[in-house]
């Protein structure tokens, strides 16, 4: 009993890997005949398994989805990364899942032999999360979810959306993908109104159903949509666009220059393009000498002007010295 306990667990193991398996590969790998094979399919069946098989030369068996999730099997650093990644949604920045984040990792803690356990515990116990208000308010899961289904069943959204500067807008939105950083979710989509690509703040976001009728999706805005946004967030949104040659290698400069801030491109192995926005130059420039590299101007030639400023300001501040 023991041993076709064992093997049960082996077979499912094998089955959770996405890929098809044939009566002989499992047989072989089990070392048992291809009928055992075919009896201990019946039992994971009756224990709720879905285990799909196709028959013919190229036939086989994978596990596949079913009315209720059954248990799962996993290896010792899928269930590290499993606990690692719950401890991390525990901590917020999706709304509604904190409470069954905690609730599963409880459950999962529980079960885990002692030596993963101990591993689980030092990652928890001498990891400080870095987190502070300013990283903005977290969204709701149902939220989220109903915006991915929109995306998939490409269904017309209408929701009502406060832009930066507090002004609230309806809109009509053909929804194409979700973006998310580490607190921030964004959808991106075609406004029907504005006939263009657009970028949305999901937590600005207000639906407002019924959604609308089914659209034909069109092709996106661009093959990387997480560069694009970042292009938008950074730069595009901003009265002011600046374009600076920093004198450092591009993973270096991405050490310090985040996707909201500012977009970075390799020119060669000492250089790369920093482009970037603001409300006005003035407030630009601190940011770009804050930076600590040092830079050459390549756009706007308002930018110019201001280093100019700049130098002979600080030309006259050494004058007594």
């Amino acid at each position: 009993m023991v041993e076709t306990s064992a093997r049960l667990l082996r077979l499912l193991s094998l089955l959770q890997s996405p890929r098809e398996w044939s009566g002989a590969e499992l047989a072989e790998r089990l070392g048992v005949t291809p009928r055992t094979v075919r009896r201990d399919v019946e039992r994971l069946r009756g224990l709720g398994y879905p285990v799909n098989s196709s028959t013919g030369t190229a036939g086989g068996y994978q596990l596949g989805a079913g009315a209720e999730l059954p248990p799962l099997l996993l290896d010792d650093e899928e269930a590290v990364a499993v606990a690692v990644g719950l401890r991390g949604a525990a901590g917020g920045g999706v709304q509604g899942i904190e409470e069954s984040s905690a609730r599963a990792l409880a459950k999962l803690e529980q079960v885990l032999p002692h030596r993963l356990r101990r591993r689980v515990n030092a990652l928890n116990a001498y990891t400080v999360p870095m987190t502070r208000a300013h990283h903005g308010p977290a969204v709701e899961a149902s939220l989220i979810t109903e915006l991915a289904h929109a995306c998939r069943d490409h269904q017309q959204l209408r929701f009502s959306y406060e832009t930066h500067d507090g002004t609230t807008g309806r809109r009509i939105v053909e929804p194409h993908r979700l973006v998310s950083t580490y607190r921030r979710w964004y959808l991106v989509g075609w406004d029907t109104e504005r006939e263009d690509w657009r970028t949305f703040r999901v937590d600005r976001i207000t639906l407002t159903p019924p959604h609308g009728p089914r659209f034909a999706p069109r092709t996106g805005p661009a093959e990387d949509l997480a560069a694009w946004v970042s292009e938008g967030v950074a730069v595009r949104a901003f009265a002011e666009h600046v374009t600076v040659l920093l004198r450092v290698p591009v993973e270096r400069a991405a050490q310090v220059v985040t996707l909201s801030t500012g977009t970075l491109e390799a020119v060669d192995e000492h250089s790369c393009l920093l482009r970037t926005g603001g409300p006005s130059l003035e407030v630009i420039l601190p940011y770009i000498l804050m930076l600590g590299f040092d830079f050459e101007v390549r756009a706007p030639e308002g930018l110019f002007s201001q280093v100019r400023t700049l130098r002979d300001r600080l030309d006259r501040a050494l004058g007594g010295s």
